[in-house]
């Protein structure tokens, strides 16, 4: 046992954890931890983001990368509240972070003292907890415990708040071992399993949908040897991409607001409808009253809490989805459906995902990004018109291989979060989709990926408006287009230049595709700026409050 101050502490502590990558920005409270950091620059890497909420995102990006805890870091007062917005993303979706801020003395606690926020206050609602410290004998065992408490069960978020004489207060310190975090089976009950198996059995139709939580448990060799087992169509969220190859034959595509048709449609025709890991979002269900009203559900989910919050279901298995699987796979019998799956495909081939090839259009650069990497990116996006392509026409082979808001739908996600993606994948292509409406929220970061020499791909989808709201405004609101309209002077060929990145403007696919074989080859920040027209459409779509089958495409209002 030795003795070390509260920031060698807190450095001792992050190198225990595995912890080799850090992003933060620094400021008067927290400059003891950064002087440390100083000194163990060769055993952890700090990127200096050009903004705290680029350091948020990009912990959070490095977190769905590796599937281990990203780590932030911020100063107290306004430095800490810019994590906010990224903290709340990965809440949303479940992303183990730790973010660690310093605060103003134990003295000036309470007083409105320069730069004092209550941080830990601030995000209670969005953390699965948050910690001020204002005792060093306490520190060493808060953030391992944070770190325990980011990776337990369901994943996410935790805060350590640490006051400034503690990062200066000298106490014992003795290493210790990382907790083995162990996935959650004291929760699964045999007569739910054997319900569930008897609902299966008796289930001509079955539909599984697959969520987030397949991802986070890597649980998709499980899955799909369970849908082939039961021969059930899957259909995902936006979050559950890659739990089913996007070229698979049972798989219909996303399902929800901008599903396709053929999920929409299939589920609704649906007897048995087994959702895993997901939480019947909004975007998901449409009309809650409506949703899967032919079918008995089965709802497998780590947190008891999302039980019947949205919907009502029939059974539920509590526990990690990827055990759980493993357990239905040895109760199961083979049950082929072949009429259930000429059904299935029937739908597919009636609806088909399609676009107008004349001009360049945001599906049209999704489907050439997929062809020139092989559908092997590392994709990552913004939110908006934008995600929607990518989710629609990229098919995804693996978990993790898409990095995307999809809870809190933050704009100026992506950027921040390719950055962490890159660090954590640098042999992989790594390309983060924007429309420009998301590319001007952070566009800095575009400095900070410069500085580092970090070749991530930014790809703008740019019709100079806000294309989603747009959309709504045009469907919804008799074509008032209030606020939408980003018409101006900013050139971000120009501008992604002046930060460092070389930067290409693409008007036609063949433009695109020359530009993007420059950007793999590049050493260097590649921004490409895609202008397509202002009008263009995310195709299916459901109303808001309406059923998912009645999900419509364009041609649906021409007729």
């Amino acid at each position: 046992m030795k003795q070390l101050t509260g920031s060698e502490i807190v450095i001792e502590c992050l190198k225990e954890q595995g912890v080799d990558t850090v992003f933060g920005y620094p400021g008067g409270c927290i400059l003891n931890i950064y002087d440390e950091l100083y000194k163990h620059q060769g055993e952890i890497r700090h990127i200096l983001t050009s903004h705290e909420q680029g350091a948020a995102h990009a912990a959070d990006g490095y977190a769905r990368a590796t599937g281990k805890v990203g780590v932030c870091m911020a100063t107290s007062g306004p430095g800490a509240t810019n994590l906010v917005t990224g903290i709340a993303t990965a809440y949303m979706d479940s992303v183990p972070i730790v973010a660690i801020t310093a605060n103003v003395g134990v003295t000036l606690l309470g007083k409105d003292s320069f730069q004092e926020v209550d941080i830990a206050g601030v995000v209670m609602p969005i953390t699965k907890h948050s910690f001020i410290v204002k005792n060093i004998h306490e520190l060493a065992d808060t953030i391992r415990r944070a770190f325990k408490i980011a990776q337990t069960g369901r994943p996410g978020p935790v805060l350590v708040d640490i006051t400034k004489d503690v990062t200066a207060n000298v106490a014992d310190f003795e290493p210790m071992s990382p907790v083995n975090i162990q996935p959650v089976t004291e929760t699964i009950e045999e007569d739910a399993l054997e319900r569930s198996v008897q609902m299966i059995k008796r289930a001509k139709r079955p539909f599984i949908l697959a969520g987030g939580g397949v991802v986070i448990a890597n649980a998709e060799k499980e899955l799909r040897a369970f849908a082939d087992k039961i021969d059930a169509a899957v259909c995902d969220t936006l979050m559950g991409k890659g739990a089913i190859e996007g070229t698979a034959e049972r798989y219909t595509g996303m399902i929800g607001m901008h599903g396709t048709k053929a999920s929409n449609f299939g589920l609704a025709e649906a007897d048995l409808l087994i959702v895993i890991g997901a939480r019947f979002s909004d975007r998901v269900i449409g009309n809650a009253s409506k949703f899967a009203h032919e079918a008995k559900i089965i709802h497998i989910d780590v947190d008891q809490a999302e039980i019947n919050k949205n919907i009502e279901v029939d059974e539920s298995i509590i526990g990690d989805a990827r055990v759980i699987l493993e357990k239905l796979l040895e109760k199961v019998e083979k049950s082929p459906k072949p009429e259930w799956m000429a059904q299935i495909q029937k739908l597919k081939n009636t609806y088909p995902m399609t676009y107008d090839k004349g001009v360049l259009t945001g599906p049209q650069i999704i489907e050439k990004l997929y062809e020139m990497t092989n559908g092997d990116a590392t994709v990552v996006t913004e939110v908006g018109q934008h995600q929607m392509w990518a989710a629609q026409f990229y098919k995804f082979k693996k978990p993790h291989q898409l990095l995307t808001s999809g809870g809190l739908g933050t704009m100026g996600y992506g950027l921040g979060a390719s950055i962490g993606a890159k660090l954590a994948r640098p042999n992989e292509t790594v390309v983060n989709i924007a429309g420009d409406g998301c590319f001007r929220m952070n566009m800095n970061e575009i400095a900070t990926a410069a500085r580092y020499d970090i070749p991530i791909i930014q790809i703008v989808i740019n019709n100079h408006v806000l294309g989603m709201v747009r959309q709504w405004q045009t469907l919804f609101y008799e074509k008032r287009y209030s606020n939408t309209i980003l018409k101006d002077y900013v050139d971000f060929v120009k501008l992604s230049e002046a930060m460092g990145a070389e930067a290409y403007r693409a008007t036609t696919i063949e433009e695109f595709e020359e530009a993007f074989q420059k950007a793999k080859q590049s050493k260097r920040p590649v921004v490409i700026d895609c202008i397509i027209n202002e009008d263009d459409k995310v195709w299916p779509m459901v109303a808001p409050g309406k059923a998912i089958e009645t999900c419509f495409s364009e041609e649906d209002l021409e007729q």
